[in-house]
C-alpha cells in the first residue's frame, strides 16, 4: 500500500528559504521556533493562502494544478485566531451540525445553538479543529492547536486530536511550542532557524 504524501521541495517563503520536507499519512511532523520566525506563515503557504517559491505536492499532484479551493478541501489549515462569519456555531457546520461532538473536547449537547460571541478563545480554537475534521481533509496544517488551553484541556483535546489524526490516516504539520507536547506527539521535530528548518528529533 502506497502511503498518501504530502512534500515542499524548495519551498521559499518570508525569510525561510529552500524548505524540502515530506509528511506521509498518519504522521505528526512538528515545528517549533521563535515568534515571527515564520512558522505560520509556512502553514499558509502549504494551504495555498500566502504565495512563495518551490514546489508544494499531494501525492506528486502540484498544489499549482488545481484551483485554491480544490486544494484546500484536502489541505485543511486550522489558523490560531480562526474564522466566525455567522452568529451561531451550527451554521457553521451545516449538516454536520446534528452530529454529536466529541465528549473530549468539554462541550455539552447544546454547544451548535450557542452564539459565537459566548465562546472563549479556546472554545473557538477546539470547534475549529472540529470543523476542520468533518471536511474530511487528507492533511491537517494545525496552528498551535491547544495554545488557548489549560493542561487539563490541553491533555484532553490531544489525546482526542491524535487519536483522529491515527484512525484517519491524516498527514499533519503541527505547529507547536511546547516541549512536552512535541515528545509526547511528534514523529518529527523540526525547528526554525534562521531561513532553514532544522531537524532536531525524529527517525527520517
Amino acid at each position: 500500500m502506497i502511503l498518501a504524501t504530502l512534500t515542499l521541495e524548495d519551498v521559499s517563503v518570508g525569510a525561510l528559504k529552500k524548505v524540502n520536507l515530506s509528511v506521509s499519512e498518519g504522521e505528526i511532523v512538528c515545528v517549533s521556533g521563535a515568534s515571527g520566525s515564520g512558522k505560520s506563515r509556512l502553514l499558509r503557504a502549504v494551504a495555498d493562502l500566502d504565495p512563495h517559491e518551490g514546489r508544494v505536492a499531494l501525492d506528486g499532484e502540484s498544489q499549482d494544478s488545481m484551483p485554491g479551493h480544490v486544494w484546500r478541501r484536502q489541505v485543511m489549515m486550522v489558523p490560531a485566531d480562526s474564522q466566525w462569519w455567522f452568529d451561531d456555531v451550527g451554521s457553521h457546520f451545516g449538516a454536520d451540525a446534528d452530529r454529536e461532538v466529541p465528549e473530549a473536547l468539554g462541550f455539552g449537547p447544546d454547544v451548535m445553538s450557542w452564539t459565537v460571541s459566548r465562546l472563549s478563545s479556546g472554545e473557538r480554537q477546539r470547534l475549529a479543529i472540529l470543523r476542520g475534521l468533518y471536511r474530511n481533509p487528507r492533511v491537517l496544517l494545525l496552528d498551535e492547536p491547544t495554545a488557548n488551553l489549560d493542561d487539563e484541556m490541553t491533555q484532553k483535546v490531544e489525546g482526542w486530536l491524535v487519536s483522529e489524526i491515527r484512525a484517519r490516516k491524516l498527514a499533519v504539520i503541527w505547529i507547536a511550542h511546547d516541549n512536552s507536547q512535541i515528545r509526547r506527539i511528534a514523529g518529527r521535530h523540526y525547528r526554525i532557524d534562521g531561513d532553514s528548518l532544522e531537524l532536531l528529533d525524529g527517525n527520517h
